[in-house]
């Protein structure tokens, strides 16, 4: 039986793996899936050993009605669908670890559920040139890393370390718990951004234009940092808050 297929979606491709053993093969034989799509009220042998990897790879999981998973592929999918990542996604453990070998001073940019896939790469891509160390982004609500993405983030996705966080408050408070200062940028902040010390170890925080940064991590935030807006319009895309605030610590970091 055939188990992978490229779907073509506005000149994207999407590598997809479909069939239950198929799956477990796949995350056996070190395969990155960026999501897992389940048919609702699945139950047959192998869906709990998919569940478990999904657990402990930290992927998205996405339950839907069969017609959603028959519209995706009309193969035998056997009720699950996974989707490749075409990146390799690091621990953020690992990344604070290498980066402290080397006497190097975090700079770390959270994003809390951006799911616009071209504010996303946009975001990356300044982020490389910025000097950022990792992107840590949530297991859910995240946008989907499909070339699309990389487009955008003109190839930065593959240099920049990707983060994925099953919980992202317990990420933020581990961050905290290795001395890292969390600021995070929202329209009601008392700190105009250009006053916020941007020069220790530094995670930066940002959410989406809908919807802002979570309470969570507002609630573990050090500084709440604001972009004074003189116009009439109430707030900048974010791609574009992104790039002012992380030039603005790379100057102060480089002082």
């Amino acid at each position: 039986m055939e188990t992978y297929e490229t779907k073509r979606t506005r000149d994207e491709k999407i590598e997809t793996v479909f069939g239950v053993r198929p799956i477990i093969e796949a995350f056996k034989a070190g395969k990155t899936f960026d999501k897992i799509l389940l048919q609702e009220n699945l139950k047959s042998d192998g869906i709990d050993e998919i569940k478990e990897f999904i657990r402990r790879k930290k992927v998205s999981k996405l339950i839907a009605p069969k017609q959603k998973l028959n519209n995706i592929t009309s193969k035998n999918h056997q009720g699950v669908i996974g989707f490749i990542s075409p990146i390799e996604f690091v621990n953020i453990e690992t990344v604070l670890t290498n980066l402290y070998k080397k006497n190097k001073i975090p700079f770390i940019l959270i994003l809390d559920k951006i799911s616009d896939v071209r504010n996303f790469g946009a975001i990356v891509r300044t982020a490389e040139c910025a000097g950022v160390h990792c992107v840590i982004i949530p297991k859910k609500g995240a946008a989907q890393l499909n070339s699309d993405a990389i487009k955008t983030s003109a190839g930065a996705l593959y240099r920049v370390p990707i983060c994925k966080s099953g919980n992202i408050r317990e990420t933020g408070e581990l961050l905290k718990k290795t001395e890292i200062t969390i600021v995070v940028a929202t329209e009601r902040g008392a700190e105009d951004y250009t006053k916020v010390n941007f020069k220790g170890p530094l995670a930066l925080v940002l959410g989406s234009e809908e919807k802002g940064v979570s309470f969570d991590l507002i609630g573990l935030a050090d500084h709440k940092a604001r972009i004074p807006i003189k116009g009439d319009i109430e707030s900048l895309n974010v791609s574009v808050a992104a790039g002012i605030l992380m030039f603005e610590a790379l100057k102060q970091r480089n002082i």
